[in-house]
């Protein structure tokens, strides 16, 4: 997961959105709980040019493997939405997929690994 926002709006509470995507990836794909990759690339105000939007907008990228459901992705939509403590204006969810074999994880391609969770939800 990649989540941009402004560093001086966001900076400390990374842990804070860390949780909201992980406790929503869990309920809605089943991802295990220790299962986190979260990457935040905190911007200067006058490099995150989005003037529709308030201070707090956020821009959530889920990075995952190819396999899960429309239904599986309107859920995580959804779930990251209902949770969302603020103006639902402020916050926009990407999932961006590729096959497994365009990543290698742990010296092989992720399409040789053997997963401890299921990613056809």
């Amino acid at each position: 997961m990649k989540v941009y926002g402004r560093r001086d709006v966001w900076s400390g509470r990374q842990r804070e959105i860390s949780d909201l995507v992980q406790s929503c990836l869990v309920s809605a794909w089943g991802l295990p709980e220790d299962k986190r990759f979260h990457r935040f690339l905190l911007l200067d105000a006058d490099d995150f040019v989005c003037p529709q939007r308030s201070e707090r907008y956020l821009i959530i990228e889920v990075v995952c493997f190819t396999g899960r459901s429309d239904d599986a992705k309107r859920a995580l939509i959804r779930e990251i939405y209902d949770k969302w403590p603020h103006d639902p204006e402020d916050v926009e969810v990407t999932i961006i997929e590729m096959p497994k074999v365009n990543w290698g994880i742990r010296g092989v391609p992720a399409d040789e690994l053997s997963l401890t969770y299921k990613v056809e939800v």
